[in-house]
């Protein structure tokens, strides 16, 4: 199916935080690693013949290795989407998978040359296909889902325990030495269809909102760019005790060529003077 994809993005340091250890990497688009977030919310359009990926990074460490980590993997995203993108139509679940191995391998060979001990980042990842869209995995920032009214969470938070006292230590994150544990991400197929939404944010959201708070934002019938930004102010008005980081995509039915817009005009006179 021949469609488009319209997005909307920001990441803001939030009402607590001194500095910003998220980030994203959206068509193209991420943050230094030095940032203090965007002051704007930004949006845009994208052909599905383009294949976009879109993704969200919620960094960790002390001593800024937390924002060099988000840093590094939406460095290594757009790397490994601009050499492989074409394995993507092949083997879609290969490539999210093998670009966690890199964005790992990335943020280990940093921390090892740097004799950094403890330093990662989550990473939650869009690919768009033909007739599927892809998600993935690793952490807790999550990825939701909208379509008609039902809103559900397609990511899974991959975290130790149950937080009876504060934050959970994260199970799976980007970051992790292989000699350690396994990297195992979370793959997840969706129907390409149009209409449906799909959100990605980091924990300065879903920390701030509940699933039915962010349900009643995301099943608005209201712009892609009005949603995020509404959604801002709502995780700020909670208290914005964390960075936030919102991308926030809609599949739409791709904008006819003139030539396309000429023959449907042409079918219709001619069924016309048949009738």
């Amino acid at each position: 199916m021949a469609y488009q994809v319209e997005y909307a993005y920001t990441c803001h340091t939030g009402k607590v935080r001194n500095n910003n250890e998220d980030n994203f990497w959206c068509c193209g688009e991420s943050l230094s690693s030095e940032n203090q977030g965007m002051s704007h919310i930004q949006s845009g359009r994208i052909k599905q013949s383009e294949i976009p990926v879109m993704a969200v990074f919620d960094g960790m460490g002390g001593e800024s290795c937390g924002e060099m980590a988000a840093y590094l993997a939406a460095q290594t995203c757009g790397q490994h989407y601009s050499l492989n993108k074409t394995m993507f139509r092949e083997e879609p679940e290969y490539f999210l998978i093998d670009l966690c191995n890199e964005m790992n391998r990335t943020v280990c060979n940093y921390s090892k040359e740097n004799k950094i001990s403890s330093m990662g980042t989550t990473a939650a990842v869009l690919a768009f296909g033909e007739e599927f869209v892809y998600g993935c995995n690793l952490g807790d920032s999550r990825i939701y889902l909208s379509k008609e009214g039902h809103f559900r969470r397609i990511s899974t938070d991959h975290v130790l325990g149950g937080g009876l006292f504060g934050k959970s230590p994260l199970a799976q994150y980007v970051g992790i030495p292989e000699e350690n544990m396994g990297l195992e991400p979370s793959i997840t197929k969706q129907e390409a269809a149009i209409g449906v939404r799909f959100l990605l944010c980091s924990d300065g959201i879903t920390d701030m909102l509940s699933d039915g708070e962010i349900a009643d934002v995301l099943t608005r019938e209201i712009s892609v760019e009005e949603t995020v930004e509404l959604l801002l102010e709502r995780a700020l008005k909670k208290g914005g005790r964390d960075n936030i980081t919102i991308v926030l995509c809609e599949i739409t039915e791709s904008e006819k060529t003139w030539l396309q817009r000429l023959t449907d005009w042409f079918h219709k006179r001619y069924e016309g003077d048949i009738k």
